[in-house]
């Protein structure tokens, strides 16, 4: 099997489409003689900047001197992203390898996609040998596939807003409920800010699970600092830090990268403050607030959700420039309301398409709600037309913005990869 046809027959997984529960990737794991408990697991859940936080840690923990697993999803450009041991991805003949031995191996278990992909982070984790492995949740928590793994050293749930309502319930309590499923007996617990009535039912299965809890503004917190932010701990106090992440959000989702270190280093893990000050200023996690080639002219954002244009709203309307020309497309189970409705006043003109995906949101009902704003609005086929369009019109000390959904962002940032694009850009 080549690397083609293990992501042929990974895909092809996709048949089972999302199958919540646990009992398919334990029996997996089983098989594989769990490789999960070969080493530390910090498991990272929430709904926004679980990304973030998980990339924020392993950078941590490396330049701690650890041999670091990363597993996180989406990817942006290509399948072996995903899985990354010290910022290197898994080969593509390690996939096709590991994807052939995992099938022979399954058997007749039908696995999904998600489920197979994190057999085989877990089991290629345990070959490389790591030190610790930070996995992030796909979706919801309690019965994610990364769920399986029994014993972290520690969880975090990052801040939960409405997203995969189809999945995980329409209302706030019900969604916390899912995302804090990650949280296992006497595991300590970093927790992210939070609404009231999310952190209610956190801290009530908290409680049942006896975790210790460390509350993001009452155990740790960002504080203001000229030179980036800086971190108030349980324990350390560190000034100065300069994020390699941009925006304010990202200083809490830092803020919470640390407070699990510190944990971390009360179990008796040597991570000394100069690594959290290197890991926070060396962490990158392109498409979340990326301005393209470090040039501010084109910014890409994977806000997919209400809490995601929240944030990207708020930083929109910090930056000083006379007008902001949106590209946009969502993913068809996404609510286009409550995406555009913080975004809208912060923009100047609209260009509609579709990210490539099966299903997308017409972008006719785009251009309806943008107009329906008050925003000039257009509708394209494809990503390609509309940000050649943007960049186009786009005036002197005017942007262009990608955002709405990963895949677009992910699109975006392959066509602006092609000459035609880059001389735009610099135009």
């Amino acid at each position: 099997m080549d690397f083609q046809e293990s992501l042929d027959y990974l895909y092809g997984l996709q048949k089972f489409g999302i199958k919540l529960g646990l009992d398919n990737i334990r029996g997996l794991l089983s098989r594989l003689g769990q490789p999960e408990r070969s080493y530390g697991v910090i498991h990272v859940g929430g709904t926004n900047g679980k990304g973030s936080v998980s990339a924020g840690l392993a950078r941590i923990l490396r330049e701690a001197g650890y041999r670091v697993g990363l597993y996180t999803s989406p990817h942006l450009h290509f399948f072996t992203e995903r899985i990354q041991v010290n910022g290197e991805a898994i080969s593509e003949a390690q996939v096709a390898l590991y994807t052939d031995e995992l099938r022979l191996l399954a058997g007749e278990v039908p696995s999904t996609f998600f489920e197979f992909t994190t057999a085989m982070a877990l089991l290629y984790f345990r070959r490389q040998r790591v030190d610790f492995a930070v996995i992030e949740v796909g979706m919801g928590g309690r019965l994610d596939a990364t769920n399986a793994i029994e014993r972290p050293r520690v969880s975090v749930i990052t801040s939960v807003c409405r997203d995969h309502t189809g999945h995980l319930g329409a209302e706030l309590p019900a969604i916390a409920a899912e995302k804090g499923g990650i949280i296992k007996d006497g595991v300590p617990l970093v927790v992210g800010r939070q609404s009231p009535q999310v952190l209610e039912v956190l801290l009530e299965l908290a409680q049942r699970r006896q975790a210790p809890v460390r509350l993001y503004g009452l155990d740790f917190s960002p504080r203001p600092d000229p030179a980036g932010f800086a971190y108030a701990g349980a324990e350390l106090q560190l000034d100065g830090l300069r994020p390699g992440l941009v925006g304010t959000h990202q200083h809490e989702n830092l803020s919470l990268a640390l407070a699990a270190s510190e944990e971390l280093r009360r179990q008796g893990v040597p991570i000394t403050p100069d690594a959290m000050r290197a890991g926070i200023a060396a962490v990158r996690w392109p498409g979340r607030l990326e301005w393209w080639a470090g040039r501010r002219r084109v910014l890409l954002d994977g806000a997919h959700n209400e809490g995601g244009a929240g944030v990207l709203a708020t930083y929109l309307e910090s930056l000083t420039v006379k007008g902001v020309r949106w590209v946009v497309g969502l993913k068809g189970d996404k609510d286009p309301l409550s995406i555009l409705t913080p975004l809208l006043p912060q923009v100047t003109a609209v260009y509609c398409t579709v990210p490539p995906v099966e299903e997308a949101v017409s972008p006719a009902v785009l251009v309806a709600t943008a107009e329906t704003a008050g925003r000039s609005a257009r509708l394209f086929a494809s990503c390609r037309e509309a940000l050649a369009a943007a960049l186009a019109d786009c005036g002197k000390d005017e942007i262009v913005l990608v955002a709405g959904s990963l895949f677009l962002v992910a699109a975006a940032r392959e066509y602006l990869l092609n000459d035609e694009f880059i001389i735009s850009v610099q135009g």
